[in-house]
């Protein structure tokens, strides 16, 4: 006799970053063949939009509080997703952009499924990142890009290459210790400044970025000199882009022993 659970499973999808322009049709397909959408979009137009496809459709946010640790929050969903999904129900959990780029609980989720032996899986989506690359004019092959949590790298030695861009991600909650937080200040943009300077002029050139969310809006794209980023607007969906500070410095060592190679294998044939 078998002993596996039953026929329950998940799948975490994402809506793109631009409501109804971004979402493929295989997400589409999840939504609409599940039991059960779980909804962690803090818009009430995308839950709105994504009720006209199924008829249960709950949203996630409420778990959210004030001075409440986000990571209280994220298992609280993926408590509510698993629920469903041990009682025997296709589960859809449906999140902004990429559902596994800045997101614990589709990933915890998904996880904690696979361990139960359930069937899990998520379905990539086109996440800020896409968006960003797109609306800067941003090739990270160019130069190489490198991609931190602005408060993570702020806390840790983090080695960084101003001859790349560098992106840090969830700036508008800059130095929150506490994970409970929705904003940040002026002191703690601070000590972002203070930190980035060791690689960066004061003068030079940043960028805040936040990708649209409805088709009628555009990205937002400021640009100011490091030394005023303090005193900017920033909210939790900006992201702090770098431009490199320095043209890459070449290796003369590698290449010499790349050159002797090719020297080389031209001669054997």
């Amino acid at each position: 006799m078998s002993t596996s659970p039953s026929k329950g499973s998940l799948v975490c999808v994402g809506t793109g970053m631009t409501l109804g322009a971004h979402m493929g049709p295989l997400a589409r397909s999840h939504i609409e063949a599940a039991d059960v959408v779980f909804v962690g979009v803090s818009d009430g137009v995308v839950e709105l939009w994504l009720s006209g496809m199924h008829t249960d459709v709950r949203s996630l946010q409420p778990y959210y509080a004030k001075g409440k640790p986000r990571i209280e929050t994220y298992r609280q969903m993926v408590d509510a997703m698993l629920t469903e999904v041990r009682a025997g129900k296709r589960v859809c959990g449906v999140f902004y952009g990429h559902p596994g780029v800045f997101a614990w609980a589709p990933h915890k989720s998904i996880e904690q499924a696979r361990r139960e032996g359930y069937a899990a899986h998520m379905e990539p989506g086109v996440s800020s990142e896409d968006c960003l690359y797109a609306d800067l004019g941003i090739d990270p092959g160019t130069y190489g890009c490198q991609h931190f949590e602005a408060s993570q790298f702020m806390i840790n030695h983090r080695r960084v290459d101003p001859s790349a861009w560098l992106v840090l991600w969830q700036v508008g909650v800059t130095g929150d210790m506490s994970k409970g937080k929705f904003s940040t200040s002026e002191p703690y943009l601070q000590v972002l400044v203070d930190v980035l300077s060791e690689d960066y002029s004061l003068d030079h050139e940043v960028v805040i970025y936040q990708a649209p969310t409805l088709p009628i809006q555009s990205p937002r794209i400021e640009r100011l000199a490091l030394r005023d980023l303090p005193r900017s607007n920033v909210g939790m969906s900006d992201t702090l882009v770098l431009p490199p500070a320095h043209a890459m410095r070449p290796n003369t060592d590698v290449r010499a022993r790349l050159a002797a190679i090719d020297l080389e294998l031209a001669g054997k044939s």
